[in-house]
């Protein structure tokens, strides 16, 4: 009797896998961090040297600004400055016509003043620089014209007059202003303001300083008042 022919083996397919085992997990794998741009990666040694630089430079602008007070204080201490003083020596009219017209009310004046200057300081040089002078009469400030004066250099313990020339022709004002005017003039009771913008600078040891601009004030006084006294002026924009 033959033997039965024995069936060949089956070869598994590709891929196959037992139902009955169990499939082993795959492995996740590690999270990687996002990738920022490099405009967003942190700088921490720029950050450090900036906050470094700024204050290197705040440090600086202190021991500067110290060194600067040190330095006024040891000039104030021994140069004692003092400001200029000015005073309203006189001033007079050589015409003053009020015309009464049709059209209107003219006033022709021309007024001559001086002014005092005296530098009070032992060490110290004023430069000024040029000067405009503006005049007017009255409480209405009724304009009698304006000037300019040429810089000048005045020396230590120096007093120096300055001679103001303003003069108005035919300069048309109220009607009522000019008769009053013309009163206050008449009996000398008449007001007379100069206001005179200038700069000025010191000059120490030959060491020359820039100009500073200031304001002053003179007048307020009438024609009785320059004959007995001799009013000070103000420097309003220092307010020293």
């Amino acid at each position: 009797m033959a033997g039965k022919p024995m069936k060949p083996v089956l070869q598994r397919p590709p891929g196959y896998s037992e139902p009955n085992l169990q499939a082993k997990p795959t492995p996740r794998p590690l999270p990687t961090k996002a990738l920022l741009p490099s405009s967003f990666q942190p700088r921490k040694r720029r950050s450090r040297h900036c906050r470094l630089c700024l204050c290197c430079l705040i440090l600086l602008l202190i021991i500067v600004i110290l060194l600067m007070i040190i330095a006024g204080g040891l000039f104030y201490l021994w140069y004692d400055p003092k400001l200029p003083v000015f005073h309203l020596q006189s001033f007079k009219f050589s015409a003053f016509n009020i015309t009464k017209r049709s059209d209107g009310t003219y006033l022709t004046a021309k007024m001559v003043a001086r002014i005092e200057v005296r530098n009070p300081n032992e060490n110290i040089i004023y430069h000024f620089g040029e000067s405009k002078v503006e005049t007017t009469a009255g409480d209405d400030e009724v304009n009698l014209g304006s000037t300019t004066l040429p810089e000048f250099t005045q020396g230590k313990e120096n007093t120096t007059s300055l001679e103001i020339e303003t003069s108005v022709n035919n300069e048309l004002i109220e009607d009522g202003i000019g008769s009053k005017i013309l009163d206050l003039f008449t009996s000398k009771k008449l007001k007379v303001d100069m206001d005179v913008k200038t700069s000025i600078g010191i000059g120490v040891e030959g060491v020359k300083t820039g100009l500073l601009g200031v304001e002053v004030l003179c007048g307020g006084v009438t024609l009785k008042e320059t004959n007995t006294e001799m009013p000070r002026c103000i420097i309003s924009t220092l307010k020293w």
